[in-house]
């Protein structure tokens, strides 16, 4: 009695792990498309994701390689500020996709309240590609909600 108990509790459990609702294919698809379309080169995607109480950029990713493979980081304004920061509006590019030129330096930059050590970008130049570009985390696809706290991985 007690095994059947445990299959069906796993049963319940493993059929809540669903990672892609169906009503994510559609949207992916459509970006899995546009990333192998990426002309190869020396440069990366940036996307934005501000946080207010986080103090990282957001996610980079080399040119035809898929967002789950992206790096949360922490930019490295030395060289160019970053676009927010050059309009003087904290955060307004939430979500804004760029073609990115600069490196990842190597070294890791730790931020206190995520309390991780991330990767730091170097940015040397940018160029907007999109202000509304295809959802790549899972609280912009409907009956998903938007953690402050959580900070979400790419699909």
């Amino acid at each position: 009695m007690r095994a059947i108990g445990n299959v069906f509790v796993g049963l319940i459990v493993l059929s809540g792990c669903a990672t892609r609702p169906e009503t994510m294919a559609p949207e992916q698809t459509t970006t899995a498309a546009r990333i192998q379309a990426e002309p190869p080169g020396d440069y990366f995607i940036g996307r934005r994701y501000f946080k207010p109480e986080f103090h990282f950029w957001g996610y980079v990713r080399r040119p035809g390689q898929s967002w789950s493979t992206a790096q949360l980081v922490v930019m490295n304004e030395n060289r160019r500020l970053a676009p927010d920061r050059e309009q003087q509006a904290i955060g307004s590019d939430n979500d804004c996709e760029y073609k990115l030129r600069g490196y990842l330096s190597g070294d890791k930059v730790y931020e206190l309240v995520s309390n991780q050590f991330l990767p730091e970008f170097v940015l040397q130049d940018y160029e907007l590609i999109s202000t509304h570009p295809p959802p790549i985390f899972k609280s912009q696809f409907p009956g998903h909600q938007n953690d402050r706290f959580k900070i979400e991985r790419p699909l």
